[in-house]
């Protein structure tokens, strides 16, 4: 099986900045990509920013110069850097990761179990 634990969330005044950590573990032959996804109250889980093996990246709009997504592939971590955040990022942050177990295998997709990242105005 493989495992995701994320750290660091918690609660911030507007324009303040967290660190989230998202450390992969298990039986694991190589990660293709990682991400963070967000879900707030009455919302669909949407995707905040995403990063390939190659380091590719990819951001929504509204986080767009605000966060930045990196990686520790020695580690299988995925980093999450959130500055001038906003009351409008309130939502719990899940962890995603493409995971191959072994090199016959196909992908499949693993999440975390979430943390939750409170802006206060």
């Amino acid at each position: 099986q493989v495992q995701l634990v994320e750290s660091g969330g918690g609660m911030v005044q507007a324009g303040g900045s967290l660190r989230l950590s998202c450390a992969a573990s298990g039986t694991i032959f190589s990660i293709a990509a990682m991400g963070w996804f967000r879900q707030a109250p009455g919302k669909q889980r949407e995707l905040v920013a995403a990063i390939t093996n190659g380091g590719t990246t990819n951001y929504a709009d509204s986080v767009k110069g605000r966060f930045t997504i990196s990686k520790d592939n020695a580690k299988n971590t995925v980093y999450l850097q959130m500055n001038s955040l906003k009351p409008e990022d309130t939502a719990v942050y899940h962890c995603n990761a493409d995971v191959y177990r072994s090199r016959w295998s196909r992908g499949e997709k693993y999440w975390g179990q979430g943390t939750q990242v409170t802006v206060s105005s």
